[in-house]
């Protein structure tokens, strides 16, 4: 099977392309993967408590996520260790989002803390 080569303007490409394109790109950043989706039939309901309640829980632990990847933690040393020796995660962040994320509570607080 052939190998195929992006053009340089694809590969450098991520999120849309413009605002009214629901044609999404992301490339990844270890392997330089290029990946393409399509947003297809975009709910139009308002969100439910639920979903707002996730959205904001997800805001909280991103951001505490965020502030130990800008500091020089030993946290943040073991992280970065375990995220080289791993090929799933494409991102530093991405990586530390899924280990630390059981660490927060429904609400985005730490656990125990």
């Amino acid at each position: 099977m052939a190998e195929i080569k992006p053009m340089a303007l694809i590969e450098s490409m991520s999120k849309k392309v413009c605002e009214h394109s629901d044609v999404y790109f992301r490339t990844n950043k270890k392997t330089g993967k290029v990946t393409t989706g399509k947003l297809c039939n975009p709910s139009k309901k308002e969100p439910s408590a639920a979903q707002i309640a996730a959205k904001a829980r997800f805001a909280k632990v991103s951001a505490a996520v965020r502030a130990i990847l800008a500091g020089t933690s030993e946290q943040k040393t073991q992280l970065e260790a375990e995220y080289k020796a791993q090929n799933k995660y494409g991102s530093l962040f991405g990586y530390a989002m899924h280990k630390l994320n059981d660490q927060y509570d429904e609400s985005g607080d730490p656990i125990g803390g």
